[in-house]
C-alpha cells in the first residue's frame, strides 16, 4: 500500500479559512493524468497541485475537479509554502517549477512567496452586448486577453462587490474565465477584483493568481505603474501583490497550511 502525502493550504492569506484554499500533493512516483484527475474531483478544491521531483527542480501540475489547467498561482503559492515550510529548501533558495507554462521560479521574503509566472497581454475591445445582457453590469471598459480571459472595467469598487453572477449565463459566454475588476478606493489598495471560470469547473474563484497576470498589464496602462496591492473581493477574500516588467509578471502572496492528511492507494 503506497501513501501519498497530500496538504490543504489557503494561499493568499495568513488567517486559516480566508484567501484560496489548494490541495498540494508530493509524488513519490510519476502518476498518470486519470488518477491525478480522480484525486482533485475527491478533494473538490478549485485547484489541486502534484509535484513530483525532477533533480533539484519539481514538476507541477495543476487540476480543478474537473479537468487539468496550464496556469495556476494560488496552488503554485501553496506548493511553494509546503516545500519551503517543511525544509524542503532553505529561505533564502530559489524553487523552479516545471509547468505547462514554463518554468515558474518562487522565492521566498519575510513570509512573502513571490512566484515569476508569464505576463498575459490583452487588447481593449468593445463591450459585447451579450456580455451586458448576460451580467447585467455596465463596464466603462472591456479587454480581451490572449489566452481568452474577458476583463470587465466597472466604475466602482461598490459594484465589483455587489454583483451577483448567473453562473449558466456566464458559462455560455465565448471566454474561458470572466473577470471584472474596477480601482480601488481609498489608498490600501490600487485594484480590486473578481474572477469567474464555470466553464472549467470553478464558479467563482476566491482569489487568483493567474487572473492577476492578466490584470497587471492591463491596470499598468490606465494607472502609469508597474506595482500594485491588489485585492480579490470574493466571500474569502486575499491580498496579492502584483509587479509588471516587459515580458513577466511577479505575482506575492501568503500562505497557511491547514491540514496534512495521507492519501491511501491500494497497489
Amino acid at each position: 500500500m503506497t501513501k501519498y502525502t497530500i496538504y490543504q493550504v489557503d494561499a493568499f492569506t495568513l488567517k486559516p479559512f480566508k484567501g484560496n484554499p489548494a490541495a498540494v500533493c508530493i509524488l513519490p512516483v510519476e502518476k498518470d493524468s486519470e488518477w491525478m484527475q480522480a484525486v482533485a474531483q475527491e478533494m473538490n478544491l478549485s485547484e489541486t497541485a502534484f509535484l513530483l521531483p525532477k533533480g533539484n527542480d519539481y514538476l507541477l501540475r495543476w487540476f480543478t475537479p474537473t479537468t487539468e489547467v496550464e496556469l495556476c498561482g494560488h496552488a503554485t503559492i501553496a506548493s511553494a509554502h509546503i516545500l519551503f515550510e517543511n525544509g524542503f529548501y532553505d529561505f533564502d533558495e530559489t524553487i523552479n517549477f516545471h509547468t505547462a507554462s514554463g518554468v515558474i521560479a518562487a522565492t521566498f521574503d519575510n513570509g512573502t512567496i513571490e512566484l515569476n509566472m508569464p505576463l498575459i497581454k490583452s487588447q481593449d475591445v468593445e463591450i459585447p452586448a451579450d456580455v451586458i445582457e448576460a451580467t447585467g453590469l455596465n463596464p466603462v471598459a472591456a479587454a480581451l486577453s490572449e489566452t481568452n480571459q474577458l476583463i470587465l472595467m466597472l466604475g466602482s469598487e461598490d459594484e465589483v462587490r455587489a454583483f451577483e453572477p448567473d453562473m449558466k449565463k456566464i458559462a455560455a459566454l465565448p471566454y474561458i474565465d470572466l473577470i471584472i475588476t474596477a480601482e480601488a478606493d481609498g489608498e490600501k489598495f490600487d485594484f480590486i477584483s473578481r474572477f469567474f471560470s464555470p466553464r472549467t469547473g470553478i464558479p467563482e474563484d476566491p482569489v487568483t493568481g493567474m487572473a492577476h497576470c492578466v490584470l497587471g498589464p492591463f491596470w499598468q496602462r490606465r494607472l502609469d505603474k508597474s506595482g500594485f496591492c491588489a485585492y480579490q473581493a470574493s466571500k474569502r477574500g486575499g491580498r496579492v501583490w502584483v509587479k509588471v516588467d516587459d515580458n513577466r509578471c511577479y505575482i506575492g502572496g501568503k500562505a497557511v497550511t491547514v491540514f496534512k492528511a495521507e492519501l491511501f492507494k491500494q497497489d
